[in-house]
């Protein structure tokens, strides 16, 4: 079988031990860190192991949310350092003033229409000073100097605002209710109230010029001119700030004891105690610290091994109980994929550390019913187990909660074992919950645990199964499309008679929708009794025909008027009208959209085959030195599956028997036995892994079928009469 001395080529098993290695590579590094205490460390349970001493002295780790919050309030208490620069105020406003009236002045002596501004005022601003000064000019008795006086009222206005302070920031940003003034090295903690915003300083700015009682103009030109020169004395310094919260971090302990050498951790018998917890869980992690490089390198392998041994269990069952999945590496790649995502949930949950029993997050139902619906149940409840037991070394060797996914992932199994569709998915909510729920209240009245906590738990485990179903459904059609993967879920979508195909089928070739039909009953029983997928081999029976709506009277199941279109054809066209139907039925097929593994059926039904009735009456028309055989050949590939080779068998099977005029039980066996031996010797079957006891249960099987369908009946009273159209109520 050509087929499998392919996937069996070292090459193919190179990659499934590269897939191997790379699953349990990942796995390993997804373990908890330090050593796996192999004990149960649940809040409020019973210790049942013996005295827990300390071999060394080690420090109690706080617990994260608390350690945590020290830490905020901790970062809360700094202040925001401000660097104080009140006592560097410059003379530049004085400078700037002289300079200004030097240029209106100097603008005045020109007497010209048209004015030079040098100056950062805007040009509104600068022609209302030039004017005063002009009034002021041509009435020396109204104070000549009142400009110089103006601008010294503003540098008063500047100064007493300065020497308040102004911090950098505005007052939508304020920090705290006080702040860190820094001079030099020292910092000094004063209310955030005692000095001005750098808004409400402008603001305070212009307020006070108002209140000089200047005209509208005027003022508008000192408030421009000053707020030129109010700048922050009080600068927010953010990376001195951003250090003093480093260092107010960094002083809060992380630990809230210490353990010494040779004292009791926990007693035997003794409830596990918040307190108690926090020791266990120091020791483990002060364990791992302690653990050298050797010993490091040692329990790495250790890991290796542990993963390993559950790996190799599963590929030993697939090798010897599901050797189509073993020699298919995209479904161990699928495989794969759905173990090491539950392990990275697993590990996820590991790093975050709340009180809440989070780890029933760990959706192993999920993959359950995954692996159900796209192989079968077996490989369904086989994969649980392993994937639990992965999960419970993930977790620290917690194979409690191992066998809490055991129960409800095998639960979550037999729901979808015989799915019938999609929405059938959701079931599985109530078997889940159930099942957690049982292990929950078991384990916990074993372990004295408290009625709250098995309440919290028993709510998340409700949020498991409710999530599992949904999480189970998108899953599934993201793996069908990503790996074009054609589940049963798929196949029975398929078998609806309403899809487009089959009613173009029934519409347009009546005859051969009732021969596929048959068929799929043929192929299903036959399958069953080879441990074949009875479903695929029904629907790819429905499918294997549908090239011939194209021109349906081309074949004699369609003949309802008895009129035969190849009477008058020559047997080359005849032979090529009906090998086309193959072709015909795959471009079909792909237009609407048919899974590859249907499409298979449609060339391999028929194989290599020849169309044995037009080449031999070719033969006698032409001679047999002028006919080429391969002119009536069926271009194939042969079956290479026990469902495509069972459907070509039943395709010859039921057309053969069909045609004969009395049938009865030895006709019938005659004939399978025909077909049979002719495909076998022709090599139609080469490729397909079936074996000589799969042919015997085979013929039993249409056997029973065809004899049910064909069986002799009585004749009724004067039902000869009635086939001739005689009225046989007549009176004689």
């Amino acid at each position: 079988m050509s087929n499998i001395k392919e996937l069996t080529k070292p090459t193919g098993l190179k990659r499934k031990l590269i897939i191997g290695i790379i699953t349990v590579i990942l796995i390993v590094m997804m373990f908890p860190k330090g050593e796996s205490i192999e004990f149960e460390v649940s809040e409020g349970a019973i210790w049942t192991n013996e005295d827990l001493i300390a071999p060394f002295s080690f420090p109690i780790i706080k617990e994260k949310q608390a350690y945590l919050n020290e830490v905020a309030l901790a970062e809360k208490s700094v202040y925001p350092v401000f660097n104080n620069y009140a006592d560097k105020r410059s003379d530049s406003l004085k400078i700037f003033a002289e300079y200004i009236t030097g240029v209106i002045d100097d603008n005045l002596s020109k007497d010209q229409q048209s004015y030079v501004n040098p100056t950062f005022l805007s040009t509104n601003a600068f022609i209302q000073l030039l004017n005063l000064r002009r009034v002021q000019k041509k009435s020396p008795h109204s104070a000549v100097n009142s400009l110089e006086r103006m601008f010294k009222q503003t540098d008063l206005i500047t100064e007493s605002i300065s020497k308040k302070g102004i911090l950098s920031i505005d007052s939508k940003n304020k920090f705290k209710d006080s702040i860190a003034v820094r001079v030099g090295n020292v910092d000094r903690i004063e209310p955030v109230s005692k000095f001005y915003f750098y808004d409400q300083a402008k603001t305070e700015t212009r307020n006070k010029i108002i209140e000089l009682r200047y005209s509208n103009e005027v003022t508008e030109a000192l408030v421009e001119f000053t707020l030129h020169f109010i700048k922050p004395n009080l600068v927010y310094n953010e990376d001195a700030t951003k250090l003093e919260t480093e260092q107010a971090r960094d002083n809060v302990s992380k630990y809230s004891g210490i353990v010494n050498e040779n004292e009791r951790i926990i007693a035997k018998h003794d409830r596990i105690t918040p307190q108690a917890k926090l020791k266990i869980e120091s020791y483990k992690e002060a364990k791992g610290e302690t653990i050298g490089q050797e010993k490091i390198f040692l329990q790495l392998i250790g890991k290796f091994l542990h993963i390993s041994f559950f790996i190799t269990i599963l590929t030993i069952y697939l090798f010897l109980f599901r050797k189509k999945i073993f020699y298919d590496n995209t479904k161990i790649i699928l495989i794969s994929i759905l173990i090491i995502f539950v392990s990275f949930v697993t590990y996820l949950i590991n790093q975050i550390t709340v009180k809440a029993p989070i780890q029933y997050l760990i959706f192993v139902p999920a993959a359950s019913m995954i692996f159900t619906i796209v192989f079968d149940s077996r490989v369904g409840f086989y994969l649980t187990v392993i994937l639990s037991l992965i999960v419970g070394a993930l977790r620290g060797n917690d194979y409690t909660f191992m066998a809490m996914n055991f129960i409800a992932g095998g639960l979550s199994v037999y729901t979808v074992r015989d799915i019938k569709n999609r929405t059938q998915i959701f079931r599985s909510f109530l078997f889940i919950l159930i099942g957690y729920s049982a292990s929950i209240i078991a384990f916990g009245l074993e372990r004295f645990a408290p009625v709250d906590t098995m309440l919290v738990e028993l709510a998340f485990a409700a949020s498991n199964a409710l999530i599992s179903p949904v999480l189970t459904f998108g899953l599934l059609i993201f793996f069908e499309r990503l790996f074009n993967i054609t589940t049963d879920l798929t196949l029975l979508e398929y078998s609806n008679f309403d899809r487009p195909l089959l009613r173009e089928l029934a519409r347009k070739a009546p005859g051969t929708f009732n021969h596929s039909m048959t068929m799929g009953t043929i192929a299903e029983a036959a399958a069953e009794q080879i441990n074949a997928n009875a479903l695929l081999a029904r629907v790819g029976a429905y499918y294997h025909d549908i090239g011939k709506t194209i021109s349906p009277q081309g074949f004699v199941e369609n003949q309802l008027n008895n009129q035969n279109v190849h009477e008058n054809l020559p047997p080359e066209e005849s032979a090529a009208m009906i090998v086309r139907h193959v072709n015909e039925g795959i471009e079909l097929a792909k237009q609407n959209k048919l899974p590859d593994v249907l499409i298979d059926f449609i060339p391999m039904h028929h194989g290599t085959t020849v169309s044995n009735y037009f080449y031999e009456k070719a033969k006698k028309l032409y001679g047999e030195d002028k006919v080429d055989i391969n002119d009536y050949r069926y271009p194939g590939p042969k079956p290479n599956s026990k469902e495509t080779a069972i459907v070509m068998l039943a395709d010859g099977c039921e057309s053969a028997v069909r045609s004969i005029v009395d049938p009865d039980a030895q006709k019938v066996e005659n004939i399978i036995n025909n077909i049979f031996n002719s495909r076998l010797k022709e090599g139609q079957l080469d490729e397909a892994p079936i074996t000589f006891r799969d042919i015997t249960k085979m013929k039993e099987a249409f056997l029973s079928i065809l004899l049910s369908q064909h069986h002799k009946r009585i004749k009724y009273p004067k039902q000869e009469e009635v086939e001739k159209g005689i009225d046989s109520d007549k009176d004689k």
